[in-house]
């Protein structure tokens, strides 16, 4: 019991402290606090759809893939050139999670495949792909900033109170994120592929000998997370905008997700986006000069009170 008093005092005062700046919030400018809560909300979801994906990969399977911010940036971009080209944002969204997910398989079946285990290795190499990928993608696509135009039914705007509307395709991406988080706590938890994925980290061995192909299952979950990068890396080009350095931006964040939510869990992933996208959005409206420090703060504080994040190795 000493030892769990000071988390459960810190836990206390760091929600009391939260409650007390959502009042003062919404006392002093009601619509600016509950425009920049929703703003949040949907860069949280953002961050959940790309962090997800890093979840399973580098949580659950052990790979340090630093490669996956490219594949959310290559996934924006062929989702943005299939989408100029046939006038549809849905073709759009599927062929971007598709080459996304395509070059992570290739990824995992060509390379890490052969180093399974070897983290510094992992590191080194998916830091040269990563690397390499920006180089072509600036090729091939340049320097110019694109952004996806949504379908006419999501481009409207939804009737909120306090703030009169809030745009259709920002809300959409947030029942987005919550269904698709729901179905990879379902696949992961109840379902035998989502054991196996757990049985193959955990234990090797044991579940090739049991007559699983382990490469198999573990290619099939990489080029999984692969394809929620590209397909967040669509989303994102609607909801924001597609140039290069993106790759950078998206991997800090699932970095950062997964440290503060825990290795491993795609509950602390949900977590974790919630409370970056909330620090960024809310520290960029009241203190725009210091916005980025409140994001690093939820890293360090994590990092000193909660190393192993706040879910912990829960899955």
């Amino acid at each position: 019991m000493t030892r769990r008093l000071p988390q459960r005092v810190l836990w206390s005062a760091c929600g009391l402290l939260l409650l007390a700046a959502c009042a003062a919030g919404l006392a002093s400018n009601a619509r600016l606090f509950t425009l920049t809560l929703l703003n949040g909300l949907t860069l949280a979801a953002l961050y959940f759809l790309v962090a997800s994906g890093f979840t399973l990969v580098f949580g659950l399977m052990r790979i340090v893939n630093l490669a996956h911010g490219s594949l959310y940036l290559l996934g924006a971009y062929v989702g943005y050139s299939i989408g100029q080209a046939s006038g549809s944002w849905l073709l759009a969204l599927l062929a971007g999670t598709l080459a996304a997910a395509l070059t992570g398989l290739a990824m995992q079946l060509l390379v890490f495949r052969h180093m399974e285990g070897e983290d510094m290795r992992q590191t080194l190499v998916s830091i040269g792909l990563s690397i390499v990928l920006a180089d072509l993608m600036l090729w091939f696509w340049g320097g110019d900033v694109y952004q996806f135009d949504a379908p006419e039914w999501m481009t409207g705007r939804m009737p909120m109170p306090i703030v009169s509307a809030y745009p259709t395709f920002r809300v959409l991406v947030l029942v987005a994120a919550v269904g698709i988080g729901l179905l990879l706590w379902a696949l992961l938890n109840r379902t035998r592929v989502g054991l196996m994925i757990r049985a193959g980290v955990d234990d090797r061995q044991m579940l090739s000998a049991s007559g699983v192909n382990v490469h198999l299952v573990f290619a099939a979950t990489f080029a999984i997370g692969a394809g929620l990068a590209g397909l967040g890396g669509v989303i994102g080009g609607t909801v924001l905008s597609i140039s290069p350095g993106e790759d950078v931006r998206y991997l800090l964040a699932s970095l950062v997700v997964v440290i503060v939510g825990g290795i491993g869990s795609i509950y602390g992933a949900a977590i974790g986006a919630l409370l970056i996208g909330l620090a960024e959005t809310f520290g960029l409206a009241y203190a725009p000069t210091y916005g980025v420090v409140f994001t690093f703060a939820l890293l360090v504080l994590a990092l000193a009170f909660r190393p192993e994040g706040i879910v912990g190795s829960q899955r």
